[in-house]
């Protein structure tokens, strides 16, 4: 299994979007995908339609604090493709869980203990990179970055780079940064002249730390694409929304590049 964390610390770079519709191609390319959400914004769920918000819905924030199982909230949301939703209830699961023994790995130790197999674990993780988000890097063995092309957009990624590096000391030996993905991306000077920012950066590997030296620049880019907004609101990834707009064919030509990394 293939398990990948769909991070960055700045929020608005298309890191749900992503998770979502990567997940929803790569189950319709025939593989079993498990999407987890980490996020208490709960977009992602929100994005298959589910509720998030009615009182006794079932999360990832029970699992998170004790109460429940992965096999007992895993959603079936399309073919070969699963859900661990999200609630609204994990506003405050970082407090609950500030004291816990081993508060940092409860995610991969319910992977570990789950009775399904999948070709692939996406986790959507939060804007940030507290505890939630150290799960799912304890969870996992590689990361995705999106990045949007703006100016600003290299900036705050050496914090990243750094949170990666003591996770992998301390954590998780075999986690590693291994794709980075240009997303809302426009015909435009400026994202061309950020792409080639992005490339330049990565191309250095000695001056990366190990952790990232390996990272591999997508040739898929997102490109800007009001019908990947508008498929949230339909509780649709965009291939039930709009199979044959650009962001469709984008994500499924960012999934093709995926499994051939296999």
């Amino acid at each position: 299994m293939r398990s990948i964390a769909i991070m960055n610390q700045k929020g608005g770079v298309g890191k749900t979007t992503t998770a979502v519709n990567v997940s929803a191609a790569l189950a319709a390319a025939g593989f079993k995908v498990c999407l987890v959400e980490l996020d208490s914004q709960a977009h992602a769920t929100l994005h298959f339609g589910i509720d998030t918000q009615s009182e006794g819905k079932t999360s990832v924030y029970d699992v998170l604090v004790g109460k429940l199982k992965l096999r007992d909230i895993r959603l079936h949301v399309a073919e070969n493709l699963f859900l661990i939703p999200a609630h609204l209830d994990m506003v405050g699961a970082e407090i609950e869980l500030a004291s816990a023994v081993g508060r940092e790995v409860i995610l991969r130790d319910e992977l570990a203990d789950d009775d399904m197999t999948f070709d692939y674990l996406i986790v959507d993780c939060p804007p940030s990179l507290g505890l939630f988000t150290l799960n799912a890097l304890t969870s996992v063995n590689e990361v995705f970055v999106p990045l949007q092309p703006h100016y600003f957009s290299l900036h705050g990624l050496m914090r990243l780079f750094d949170t990666l590096e003591v996770v992998a000391r301390r954590l998780n030996k075999n986690l590693k940064l291994s794709g980075i993905l240009l997303t809302i991306f426009d015909n435009t000077v400026m994202s061309a002249e950020v792409s080639e920012n992005v490339a330049n950066f990565f191309s250095q590997r000695d001056k990366l730390p190990l952790v990232c030296a390996d990272a591999y620049i997508f040739k898929t880019k997102i490109r800007k694409n009001v019908k990947l907004a508008e498929a949230p609101s339909h509780g649709k990834p965009i291939f039930g929304y709009d199979t044959r707009s650009t962001g469709a064919e984008d994500y499924r030509n960012l999934a093709a590049e995926i499994i051939q990394q296999r």
